[in-house]
């Protein structure tokens, strides 16, 4: 067992490659070959990696690739994905398609309003606190003006500040919750550094007051932080035209597969097992784009699911329709993303996805993510209810047994067509490997 190791994050990258080699790969020198490959060849670039994230000694690369004809509000998008996902870019293509015949996405915001919170326990009279908040709410917001300065000359800044009851659930525990607009950034950093100045005013203020007797003063501030729960910055994106129009999908007429269609939107509404990979087909797409826009998949990740499961109940997050012969489908989530900041600002491949993009404001941005969502949740549910999802998504995964395998260039083209209405799993293709007429 290795023993524990001090000032690692010191050590140069070799000193650190060389370490991990030593204590977990038998001083394999394969390790150092694969991390060197994929170094990016420009160093100044590479600088630019390493700065992203502690201890860097090497990338880790995944597919860049777009998905063409996305019409959204009438503009015709093509939409840059970051994914390791094979399915996924082909099924966005096949759905961008579809729906660019029929009008394509109509995509709206709802709101886009961001929350912070200041936790804190208090112990006194509620009334006293009340009061004392709604005095004190101006001066909170104003020791906040160096920070917002800026963001106000963007139209931005704190919105509001309210005191969050929570005594019922935790014993004497209250929040201050502050709504934030943010414009095109993300806001993370600008957020935190509001609440953390608001926490210490919020102090000096408890302390100063006449109001509160000496016990009620005696207020801990337990933390000040963003909250990645963002119901309020809602986007809503849909789809519709009439059932005829749909066209007949893979042998089943308009009726025929609408009626399959909304059977499998309604399952997800009341089956969590169904929900979750309904979700996490729409997370597919969205991930994606997330990625390959620089922001965080992650927070989003997390606003999204809590919202799914906001009336209690987790729930697919689309819906489906069939009203007077039209079929429609819709999604509303919450994205919260930047088009300024952070890395968006940094990475050339980041910059490069908002170029494509047309350089989108936060909200376009977030008009074109819940649209693609949405377009990866029709073409998962459409593969579901008529072919089923394993052949489109095996014919894709093909390539990767193959190349898994070690085979040809010239089996790999042979491949293609000798497994177009054969099943594919990975004996199948070591049995193929092994066909005399295919070597």
């Amino acid at each position: 067992m290795p023993e524990k190791i001090i000032g690692f994050s010191k050590l140069s990258r070799e000193d650190k490659i060389a370490w991990i080699s030593s204590n977990f790969l038998n001083d394999s020198s394969e390790f150092k070959n694969i991390l060197n490959k994929y170094l990016n060849t420009d160093t100044e670039v590479q600088t630019l990696h390493n700065s992203f994230s502690e201890n860097s000694i090497s990338n880790f690369y995944l597919p860049y690739s777009v998905s063409p004809n996305f019409l959204i509000n009438n503009n015709n998008y093509c939409i840059p994905l970051v994914s390791e996902e094979s399915s996924v870019v082909a099924a966005l293509s096949n759905s961008s398609k579809f729906w660019f015949e029929r009008g394509g996405f109509k995509s709206k915001i709802i709101n886009k309003i961001k929350t912070g919170q200041i936790h804190f326990k208090y112990k006194g009279r509620k009334e006293s606190l009340i009061k004392f908040i709604d005095d004190i709410k101006l001066d909170l917001i104003k020791s906040t003006d160096l920070i917002t300065k800026n963001m106000r000359v963007r139209g931005g800044g704190i919105e509001e500040i309210k005191l969050i009851d929570k005594s019922n659930d935790l014993d004497f525990y209250f929040q201050l919750s502050v709504d934030f607009n943010t414009v095109d950034s993300m806001g993370a950093n600008f957020i935190n550094s509001c609440l953390e100045q608001i926490s210490i005013t919020f102090e000096r203020l408890i302390n100063e007051s006449d109001y509160l007797n000496e016990s009620e003063k005696k207020i801990k501030i337990i933390m000040s932080i963003l909250s990645n729960y963002t119901p309020e910055c809602l986007v809503e994106a849909s789809v519709e035209c009439d059932l005829d129009k749909l066209g007949t999908i893979s042998g089943l007429s308009p009726h025929e597969f609408s009626s399959k269609f909304k059977d499998a939107f309604d399952i997800a509404q009341i089956d969590t097992g169904r929900a979750v990979t309904h979700n996490k087909g729409i997370m597919n797409g969205i991930d994606a784009i997330i990625i390959s826009t620089g922001n965080d998949f992650r927070a989003v990740e997390a606003a999204v699911h809590a919202f799914a499961s906001s009336d209690g109940n987790y729930k697919g997050l689309s819906q489906c329709s069939i009203i007077d012969n039209k079929f429609k489908i819709s999604l509303k989530i919450p994205i919260s993303v930047g088009t300024v900041g952070g890395i968006t600002d940094l990475h050339p491949m980041v910059k490069l996805s908002h170029k494509i993009l047309g350089n989108p404001s936060s909200s376009d941005l977030m008009k074109i993510i819940c649209s693609v969502g949405l377009a990866q949740n029709f073409s998962a549910v459409k593969s579901l209810v008529t072919l089923g999802i394993q052949k489109g998504h095996m014919k894709m995964h093909l390539i990767n047994l193959l190349m898994k395998n070690n085979a040809s260039k010239i089996q790999i083209e042979n491949a293609k067509e000798y497994f177009k209405n054969k099943k594919i799993n990975n004996q199948s293709v070591i049995e193929f490997l092994n066909l005399k007429d295919f070597k």
